[in-house]
């Protein structure tokens, strides 16, 4: 019987709380971001507040699929990491969960949400994007509210151009007005220029009702006939003057049959059908075409009378000579025939080419929106495998480094995601390469943190990668030691210097054998069996079992002169590799070898001074321990 027990709904109740927090605040990331996308079809249309409830409505439904991989991931980092501040992470591994047991009850929360991610986006996403860019199309048709500037031409009112020198805000008064009336057409356009004006709207929103006063009017009288050498025109001066224009100023929203045959806006079974459906018609048109170009195969042709079609000889006639023998009009004639004969079958099969690259193109498009609602969904159960052992990695809660962390690994995916699609979309990859190589990324991704932090590596530690870093560009610590607060055993000075003349004598005899100073036998370096260098192992051991000992001395004089010891890495100076084919192979690599072959030669220099040095401090200390005793 399956029980749940009080861990799995802590963890559940600790991973819902931030993923409802971190959804909406994600929502509201994108909505802004789409927001800004369309902020022109907005701004200056006098939308009423309905109409913008509709647009962030269906918006906000629209980015829900994107909105709840970033939310996963950002509560999931933010969760693990809390747990490992607190310290509560520690108290599970230490009372025997591994950390996949901990995540267990997260896993089935998540590959829920990944079924709901699925379901919304295949019943209710093509809907609520049907409407939303049905609403965005209207806006864009609708027209902008009357807000003439100042010393420039407004030509937001069709038919109209309007320039006015100044204005008054607070009476709507308009100074040296200039228009010119082009609804006829530019040979019949009317000027009129007053010295000052109003703009009104009518009760009904559908004309703009225009007062001018102490004006000049100018206009055309341009006859049907172009014949007319002289052009006819009128003027009028006028005290006032008033009139009305066409200016539907009413939102209107169109039909949402606009957009019912984009690939967005349709489930996955109407994907189908409609991939289906295009796929029959572009073969069919695909055949048409190859029979106009081909007309030997035709269908009513067996596949013998096609054949003796081919093979037939072809009569013959000298089309050079019959172009010769014609007179000068007759060759511009049939030379003007064959280019344009030529241009209309370019027109022609450019036509056709372009129709078919159009069929395909939407094929495409219906095909990677198929694939999209399972790559948005599938992303969620990814963003969880990597914010869940990454923040149990990083250990830090709240919402500073998990933000940057959620931030960076979205933009990449997002990246990764977007260079696919298109890729996909455009032909130039193939559909479920494209459309699913950012799956394949996040899931190599979140399989390597997760194996890492169930082994509690040191995966994003700092530490370890300073460490690795010094030890190959040959940085090493320094030795500090400090005086302890409790000493259970005081150092043995009698035997301690017989110790270090041990040491002494190690160090003397190693210089003198190995020759640290001179340049090693390229060849012999290679060649070799690899071995460990027994030798300096030992004297390290002595070195470091000295000079722990010497550690719990009271004395600080004693203290300082221990700090003085090297700390020796004792394989630095050998070779690279414990295999001798690893070896060969860097020698024989020539520039790989020389860079491995100096760096050897430098480190035995180091190291040579590194034993004087051990010998220097021997002296000091063994004189330190005289006045001691």
């Amino acid at each position: 019987m399956l029980r749940i027990k009080k861990l799995d709904l802590f963890i559940v109740k600790s991973f819902g709380t931030l993923l409802i927090g971190t959804f909406f605040i994600c929502l509201f990331i994108f909505m802004m971001q789409f927001l800004w996308r369309y902020v022109e079809e907005l701004v200056g249309k006098g939308l009423s507040m309905d109409v913008m409830a509709k647009f962030f409505y269906y918006s906000g439904l629209g980015l829900v699929p994107m909105a709840m991989p970033l939310a996963i991931l950002l509560a999931s980092l933010i969760t693990f990491g809390n747990f490992g501040e607190r310290y509560e992470l520690l108290a599970m591994k230490t009372a025997g969960i591994s950390l996949l047991h901990i995540m267990r009850p997260l896993i089935v929360v998540v590959i829920l949400l990944c079924g709901v991610s699925f379901l919304f986006q295949n019943l209710i996403g093509p809907n609520a994007y049907k409407r939303l860019y049905t609403l965005i199309y209207s806006m864009k048709q609708s027209s902008p509210e009357v807000d003439i500037p100042e010393g420039v031409f407004y030509s937001e009112i069709k038919g109209y151009n309007i320039m006015v020198d100044r204005k008054d805000r607070k009476t709507g008064m308009l100074y040296d007005v200039l228009i010119y009336d082009m609804k006829d057409g530019f040979d019949n356009a009317r000027i009129l220029n007053a010295r000052e004006g109003r703009i009104e709207m009518t009760s009904d929103r559908k004309h703009l009702y225009l007062h001018l006063y102490d004006g000049e009017m100018f206009e055309n009288l341009r006859s049907r006939s172009d014949r007319l050498e002289n052009v006819p025109y009128r003027t009028e001066q006028f005290r006032e003057k008033h009139t009305l224009i066409e200016f539907d100023s009413e939102f209107n929203m169109a039909d949402e049959s606009v957009m019912s045959n984009q690939a967005i806006s349709k489930t996955m079974l109407m994907l189908e059908t409609s991939i289906d459906s295009m796929s029959i018609r572009n073969d069919s048109i695909g055949r048409v075409y190859y029979r106009d170009v081909a007309p030997v195969y035709t269908v009513s042709h067996t596949k013998e009378d096609s054949i003796r079609a081919l093979s037939a000889p072809a009569t013959d006639c000298n089309t050079d000579s019959l172009f010769r023998a014609a007179t000068l009009a007759q060759k511009a004639k049939i030379l003007t025939s064959a280019v344009n004969r030529a241009d209309g079958l370019s027109s022609e099969w450019t036509m056709k080419s372009i129709q078919v690259q159009n069929n395909d193109t939407s094929i495409r498009r219906h095909w990677t929106e198929w694939h999209r609602k399972f790559t948005y969904a599938v992303s969620c159960l990814l963003f969880f495998f990597i914010g869940a052992p990454l923040g149990a990695i990083i250990r830090k809660g709240g919402l500073g480094m998990p933000v940057i962390v959620s931030v960076v690994l979205f933009i990449f995916y997002y990246i990764i995601e977007n260079v696919g699609y298109k890729m996909a979309r455009d032909g130039k990859w193939m559909m479920f390469f494209g459309m699913w190589l950012s799956t394949v990324v996040l899931a190599a991704l979140g399989a390597f943190l997760t194996y890492k932090s169930n082994k509690d590596s040191v995966v994003l530690n700092a530490d370890a990668y300073i460490e690795w870093f010094k030890r190959v560009a040959g940085i090493r610590p320094v030795r500090h030691i400090f005086r302890k607060e409790v000493i259970i055993e005081d150092p043995d000075y009698r035997h301690l210097p017989q110790r270090l003349d041990e040491l002494t004598q190690a160090c003397r005899n190693y210089s003198a054998s190995h020759a640290l100073y001179k340049l090693p036998n390229y060849y012999k370096l290679w060649v070799t069996e690899s071995d460990q260098d027994t030798s300096m192992t030992e004297i390290n051991n002595l070195l470091e079992s000295v000079v722990d000992e010497m550690s719990n001395t009271r004395s600080k004089v004693l203290l300082n002169a221990l700090n003085a010891y090297p700390i020796i890495p004792v394989s630095a100076h050998t070779k690279p590799f414990d295999k001798l084919w690893l070896n060969l192979l860097a020698g024989i690599c020539l520039p790989v070898g020389l860079v491995f072959y100096f760096r050897i030669w430098i480190f035995r220099r180091r190291l040579h001074k590194d034993l004087q040095q051990i010998i220097f401090t021997n002296q000091n200390v063994i004189s330190i321990i005289s006045e001691l005793k």
